[in-house]
């Protein structure tokens, strides 16, 4: 019977993920044809308009894993490039670093600090990509070694509204980002020196907003758990304008457009040990709505095997290029590690294998579960002395309850049942005329 259900479900799915990791070995043209074949798009001629194409790379981490199917889920650090509501739902402080080697000499790393506080959850972020810029002159000599860099930093805020015990709440937020992209200076071809301020005439800055929203709850839940197991979330990334021409004679003038895009995700918890996401972006540009480029399509599934240990697969399509994608997360007392790999197929003819590293600090909860804990007592105390006819008692220890938490509707629906009982004890009693 073991080996039946070995042969039948884990052979095959040991087997795709051979297929799609080991992708690198097939020609690209075999990949494409294969693509078309199944009825995929083609890539849209507006592909590599934008500018500051920086703020599409993925930073790393579990977001990254995923395929980027980030949206709907967005439970650490790595919300505030998919989904600027979410800091205000997240379980814990988190001080996080991530570094992702991207084609040939670039890389990209990033620093993201966010908290919570109650209901109100804000984040701070900045980001470099950086390549090596290496200048030579008629007779190939290197005269300059620079880099060419995007920074970007970002300021998060949201709130989670009317979050209760039974309705979660619907998370509002918003990031203010602004990204400069610094070329390096040139050399005079005559004379090999560096001009000065040379490269800022074609260097720019970017303003932007993020806008997001998200919603959880509970459907088809088969498993104990306070955290919801479904999460909607709705975002609109990067809106905004670029500039460039600083200090040009031409003087400051539009830069092309910023890479704009709107994404919905979801994601579902069904069973303690599988949660999955889904994603669709559509990027648009915000100055000609008509140049609009190919939506993409992305999916990931999370396996938690142990409370440690997490294995992330994920999966993104755009137009006929495909990137996949897979993670080892591991949790240690006050700290989340994540290692990712990614066969990526939609930057660059050949297939380029990236990998990524990120590390998370947890710091703690600013004493919500010790508050949760305290809340718990009192609503079982109110219970025992509820049972026990002693009403007035049980409606003191549920006001002590939604002194901590307003919201907390068991309690409130408690002391409308204990005075219930009361008013129809007063009834009886006067009915019956009883004295004590």
């Amino acid at each position: 019977m073991k080996a039946f259900w070995a042969k039948k479900y884990i052979f095959p799915v040991v087997l795709t993920l051979f297929v799609c990791f080991n992708a690198q070995a097939l020609e690209y043209s075999d990949l494409t044809s294969v693509m078309t074949e199944m009825g995929y798009f083609e890539s849209s001629k507006n592909e590599g308009t934008t500018s500051f194409r920086s703020l599409l790379i993925p930073v790393g981490g579990r977001a990254e894993s995923l395929g980027s199917a980030y949206t709907g889920l967005c439970d650490d650090a790595g919300y505030i490039n998919y989904n600027a509501a979410a800091s205000c739902i997240l379980g814990e402080t988190q001080a996080s670093a991530f570094h992702n080697s991207w084609i040939a000499d670039s890389k990209m790393d990033t620093l993201v600090y966010t908290t919570r506080i109650n209901n109100l959850g804000f984040g701070f972020q900045a980001g470099c990509l950086y390549l090596p810029f290496t200048e030579y002159n008629l007779f190939g000599e290197r005269v300059n070694a620079s880099y060419y860099t995007e920074s970007n930093i970002a300021a998060n805020i949201s709130y989670n509204f009317l979050a209760g015990y039974d309705f979660k709440g619907l998370a509002i937020g918003a990031t203010i980002k602004s990204a400069f992209r610094g070329v390096p200076s040139y050399t005079d071809n005559d004379t090999d020196a560096i001009k000065s301020f040379s490269g800022l005439a074609q260097s720019g800055i970017g303003i932007m907003a993020d806008i997001g929203i998200m919603m959880q709850f509970n459907f088809l839940k088969f498993f104990a758990s306070r955290t919801p197991n479904v999460r909607i979330g709705i975002s609109a990334q990067n809106l905004g304008a670029a500039f460039t021409g600083l200090g040009s004679a031409k003087g400051l003038r539009l830069d092309d457009p910023l890479p704009t895009y709107f994404a919905a995700g979801l994601s579902c918890q069904f069973l303690p040990i599988i949660t999955a996401t889904l994603d669709i972006k559509q990027p648009v540009n915000l100055f000609a709505v008509k140049d609009y480029q190919m939506f993409s399509v992305s999916a990931g599934i999370i396996l938690a095997f142990t409370k440690n240990f997490n294995l992330l697969l994920g999966a993104e399509l755009k137009g006929g290029n495909p990137r996949f994608s897979s993670g080892a997360e591991l949790q240690l007392t006050n700290a989340r590690l994540n290692f990712n790999y990614s066969l990526d197929l939609t930057s660059s003819f050949a297939p380029i294998n990236r990998i990524s590293i990120s590390a998370k600090i947890l710091l703690g909860d600013r004493g919500r579960a010790v508050r949760q804990k305290r809340i718990d007592e009192l609503y079982s105390k109110g219970l025992d002395y509820y049972a026990n006819s002693q009403w007035e008692l049980a409606i003191e220890q549920w006001e002590e309850v939604l002194k901590l938490n307003k919201r907390y509707d068991p309690a409130i629906l408690g002391i409308e049942s204990a005075r219930s009982q009361i008013e129809m004890y007063e009834r009886v009693r006067n009915s019956m005329f009883f004295e004590e």
